[in-house]
């Protein structure tokens, strides 16, 4: 008998023959459910009430359920109003509490409509699984709710049994927050966060505490997102990059306030070095340092092939002028002690004293930020830099792809790799650079990947040459600001280009998807995120209000249920406040990706075939049991 070892472990779960029975019938009974639903969202950008929202309103799919539920049977401001009341339960209740006045009557008639869309969401799921999702405290009474009971004769008169004797005992509020949180729970079976979560918006870290323990999720890395994670490790050049972005979007509060980060030091430097502390203030002073640290990371590292981005050393201080890519630019500068205090012509990549103590103290901070490190160690468990899900490639930039349209060859400390390689080497940098031993070389070598990442020409999450923090501030010609673009958005229409990468990660390209993000989708000017005819999909939709102007909408969501795939269009969200008080919602579209075939079940599912080998794996635990054998089982 083959893997006895394994099947001796398999029967401390499993000790006889009839729990090997019941599993087996139990897995093979899942395969045939429906698949569960999939929600893909990315560039999120710190907006955390809208992402909230979102997740509360499952993409305008608890919307779809209540119509399937309630049709005609209900007014429109009656189904408005459940909506409501199932996105955010514990507000409602409070203006209901005040409005209401036979509330008795209206948690009786709201408890059983709830029970109503309880039992529609769940019906795709086993018992067991629905069992997982209920609050402990209510575990008993929703199940009894939820199940039908064909023994007793008058069900109607039972259930109002258990809601009366809910309202009676005053547990009538618990109750409906308990199926409201179930109901949004299960609308939506598995969240995928395609990067992106930091920066612009004054949320991230708001987030990031609310999917902390959200049932079901991954996350594939942004380039905002690794250099918070290369922050949080300690990188200097990180920090750096990360308080910037802060003063560029006015979120320094999300560092002070968000994280706790002690921005003292930096504010003090800025009154001594710009006689004024303002944001501006921070901003310049903070790139200038910024600029100093990548400038000893570049020379330090001439395999990241980014010396055009050395700039300060190029600058003539008589002139005004700076030299980037072969071509001289005026800079708007008036007086350099003003306007750059901090750059020394005589050294000017050189740290100043002041400046190397500011660093110190903010590496001292981001490291001990117990709050910062909970998050990155989460976005670690549950992230990468890709992730093949269901038979869909999941990234957030892009495949870098040469002049040729062919993976491009990237030298990752002497190792040269392209296609997935590049992806794999990347991210096994990543990991050490956070998790590394303080001080090794492997950590500080990581350290600088995740910065790579961030701005490098080569990085899968940035795409373009270069990323122009210094022309942005100091050149007024929008011709130095230029950050062209990688290859492959070019080729996002070539269906030979996007087979290719599908095939370089195992995917059959007939059925398989691109799924990602990084570059918003003008949707005004006639963009549209279905490439390739379907293949491949930039679901960036301008989630952060920096980008509603130039996209023209608030954000997509990508939704895979059993039937097929679907975008939702989001117009822009006004406040939650406004929302509860009025039962409206965020105004969604809806663009039919694809329809499959035929209804895809969970067998045809990554869970699926764990379960298959699951099944395989007790078949032949069943067979040892009716040959004889017995295993000892401490």
């Amino acid at each position: 008998m083959k893997n006895e070892k394994y099947l001796s472990i398999l029967a401390r779960q499993y000790p006889s023959e009839q729990s090997v029975i019941t599993e087996i019938v139990n897995l093979q009974a899942i395969l045939a459910l429906p698949k569960g639903t999939e929600h893909f969202l990315t560039d999120i950008h710190g907006e955390f009430q809208q992402f909230s929202h979102v997740l509360r309103n499952g993409s305008g799919s608890i919307r779809t359920k209540i119509e399937e539920v309630f049709g005609n049977t209900e007014t429109s401001s009656v189904k408005r109003a459940l909506a409501t009341l199932i996105y955010y339960p514990k507000e409602k209740l409070e203006i209901v509490r005040q409005s209401e006045e036979d509330l008795d009557d209206w948690y009786t008639v709201t408890l059983h409509r709830l029970v109503a869309m309880l039992r529609r969401v769940s019906s795709k799921y086993t018992r067991s699984k629905v069992h997982k999702a209920m609050p402990e405290d209510f575990s008993y009474v929703i199940e009894e709710l939820i199940t039908e009971k064909e023994e007793i004769k008058d069900k109607q008169a039972y259930y109002n049994s258990i809601i009366s004797t809910v309202i009676r005992i005053g547990a009538a509020e618990q109750l409906i927050v308990a199926l409201c949180n179930m109901i949004q729970r299960l609308v939506i079976d598995h969240l995928h966060i395609i990067g992106d979560i930091f920066d612009r918006g004054p949320g991230p870290h708001l987030i990031l505490d609310s999917i902390l323990n959200y049932h079901s999720l991954d996350i594939q890395w942004g380039n905002h997102d690794i250099v918070w994670m290369g922050a949080a490790s300690g990188s200097k050049v990180c920090i750096a990059n990360v308080v910037r972005l802060c003063a560029r979007y006015n979120n320094l509060d999300v560092l002070e306030e968000g994280y706790g980060i002690n921005l003292t030091p930096l504010v003090t430097f800025c009154m001594s070095a710009y006689g004024k502390m303002d944001r501006n203030a921070v901003h310049r002073a903070i790139l200038l340092i910024q600029l100093k640290l990548e400038a000893e990371l570049i020379r330090e590292n001439p395999e990241f092939g980014m010396e055009h981005r050395l700039v300060l050393d190029k600058i003539d201080f008589e002139k005004k002028t700076v030299n980037i890519g072969g071509k001289e630019w005026k800079l708007n500068v008036g007086d350099f002690s003003a306007d750059m205090p901090t750059v020394d012509p005589a050294n000017p990549e050189k740290l100043s004293d002041d400046e190397e103590r500011v660093m110190n103290r903010l590496v001292y901070s981001f490291t001990h930020c117990e709050k910062l490190q909970r998050h990155v160690r989460f976005l670690f468990a549950k992230g990468s830099l890709y992730k093949v899900f269901n038979g869909n490639l999941l990234y957030h930039g892009c495949m870098p792809l040469d002049s040729d349209g062919k993976f491009l060859p990237v030298d990752v400390y002497g190792k040269t790799v392209s296609g997935k390689r590049l992806y794999d080497e990347l991210e096994v940098w990543v990991r050490k650079g956070y998790f590394a031993k303080s001080g090794s070389e492997e950590k500080r070598r990581g350290e600088n990947i995740m910065w790579y990442l961030w701005t490098g020409p080569k990085s899968p999450l940035f795409g373009k040459e270069k990323m122009a923090c210094f022309e942005s501030m100091f050149i007024d010609d929008k011709e130095a600001r230029c950050e062209r673009k990688n290859r492959y958005y070019d080729e996002l229409e070539d269906e030979a280009t996007v087979n290719s990468i599908l095939r370089e990660f195992g995917l059959d390209e007939k059925t398989a998807h691109i799924i990602n993000g990084h570059v918003p989708q003008e949707v005004k000017k006639g963009d549209s995120p279905i490439k390739c005819g379907g293949k491949l999909l930039i679901i960036d939709g301008g989630f952060s209000a920096a980008y509603h102007e130039k996209t023209g909408i608030a954000g997509y969501t990508l939704v895979c249920n059993s039937y097929g795939m679907r975008l939702v269009v989001h117009e822009k969200f006004t406040s939650c406040e406004q929302m509860i008080a009025t039962d409206s919602d965020i105004v969604s579209d809806t663009i039919q990706v694809e329809r499959f075939p035929n209804r895809r079940h969970v067998r045809d599912t990554d869970r699926g075939s764990e379960l298959e080998e699951q099944i395989a794996e007790l078949e032949e635990l069943l067979c040892a049991y009716r040959k004889g054998f017995r295993f000892s089982c401490p």
